[in-house]
């Protein structure tokens, strides 16, 4: 039997609430604290690949998933134009569902949060953590409201800048934006989409994502020296502006982009915490300790598979440290993969974006390769 009685996890996004879910599962009460009063996402999509999904499987929610998302094959390169290059499907790894499925973050959002509640987990919002004491028997924290708690384990899934992280191992590790920026914009999809899209231009890269059978979202990638901060009221302006070479049905999009609050504008700010992610009692998922660029689409995939895994861990019989060293074991090099070769690509784009394009770039088949080492079990 699960020898943990209660648990705090330290974040309520998708990988805080993966962990709550999959203890629920497994018999382990949790409880989250989210730092937002308003308990909301931005409305563009997630992307998840067939290794994605079998970590939702696992905590029962990858069919809800699908039914709500929009199934695709793969990835089509083209060029500014549109025209077509070459098409890398993605590996379907969970029998069951397609390799790569697309849906709106706020419906995540809600399958989430839903089964959450309907297993029981409490959540309280407006609130983080000012102090740990990891000690070796338990984790005493102090809250944000003055109040504190006594808990058998604390996992913080607190996100990019995590709180968690700079309370256990300091500033050391910190995100650094690394030149690029992502622009993301929701459309109409069409009825004959089965592919989603990249388009390469002197400038950016676009794509296109279906998320629904009725939508679809554009991103696009852009060199933005100095990280320079954007005016919200002009968010629509500067993201038609950066796809101006762009002819085809990217062209035809643009002039759609007219609604400044409709623009999600990201700068890129990666990192990698090294090992080990844990202290005594204390351990980090997710975007606190490897916040990946988008390049791969498995930011979400990799801290799903971060909290599935844990779960299933914290279920056995086992001593913490046994179970951080295995967890370790099973995820470092996996995430650092996943970071570096996003990293890999971003370097393309960012030296093709400033007229130096590498002549050894080769984003498809790189990405070809990276499904392959991701669609084997960890």
């Amino acid at each position: 039997m699960p020898h943990f009685e209660r648990i705090l996890i330290v974040g309520g996004g998708i990988g805080g609430l993966c962990a709550a879910i999959g203890l629920a599962r497994v018999g382990i009460p949790a409880e989250i604290i989210e730092l937002r009063a308003d308990w909301t996402v931005y409305g563009v999509g997630i992307i998840q690949p067939s290794n994605q999904l079998r970590a939702l499987e696992e905590i029962g929610l990858a069919r809800a998933c699908v039914e709500r998302g929009a199934a695709f094959l793969g990835w089509e390169f083209c060029d500014h134009t549109g025209r077509s290059h070459a098409k890398v499907p993605t590996p379907k790894v969970a029998d069951a569902y397609p390799p790569i499925n697309g849906i709106p973050r706020p419906v995540l959002h809600d399958i989430l949060t839903k089964e959450a509640a309907n297993l029981g987990v409490k959540v309280r919002l407006g609130l983080t953590v000012e102090e740990i004491l990891d000690r070796a028997s338990e984790v005493v924290v102090r809250f944000s409201d003055g109040t504190t708690g006594r808990y058998d384990l604390l996992i913080g899934a607190d996100g990019t800048y995590s709180k968690v992280r700079e309370l256990l191992f300091g500033k050391a590790t910190v995100p650094v934006f690394n030149g690029l920026s992502v622009w993301r914009y929701n459309f109409p999809r069409p009825p004959d989409m089965v592919w989603g899209s990249v388009h390469y231009g002197r400038r950016a890269k676009a794509g296109l994502v279906p998320m629904s059978r009725e939508l679809m979202y554009m991103f696009v990638v852009t060199a933005e020296a100095g990280n320079p901060r954007m005016s919200r009221d002009d968010l629509h302006r500067n993201m038609r502006d950066r796809l101006s070479e762009f002819t085809g049905i990217i062209a035809e999009l643009r002039e759609s982009i007219v609604d400044p609050r409709g623009v999600v504008y990201r700068p890129m700010e990666p990192l990698l915490l090294p090992a080990p992610w844990h202290g005594r009692r204390v351990v980090l998922i997710g975007d606190a300790v490897h916040s990946t660029t988008p390049q791969l689409n498995q930011g979400a995939s990799i801290a799903i598979e971060d909290a599935t895994l844990l779960a299933q861990l914290l279920a056995q019989d086992r001593q913490v440290e046994d179970i951080f060293q295995e967890f370790m074991r099973r995820r470092f090099e996996r995430c650092r993969f996943v970071v570096d070769t996003s990293l890999q690509l971003g370097r393309w784009e960012i030296a093709a974006f400033e007229g130096r394009p590498d002549p050894a770039a080769d984003p498809a088949a790189l990405m070809t390769q990276a499904g392959q080492v991701l669609a084997q079990t960890y």
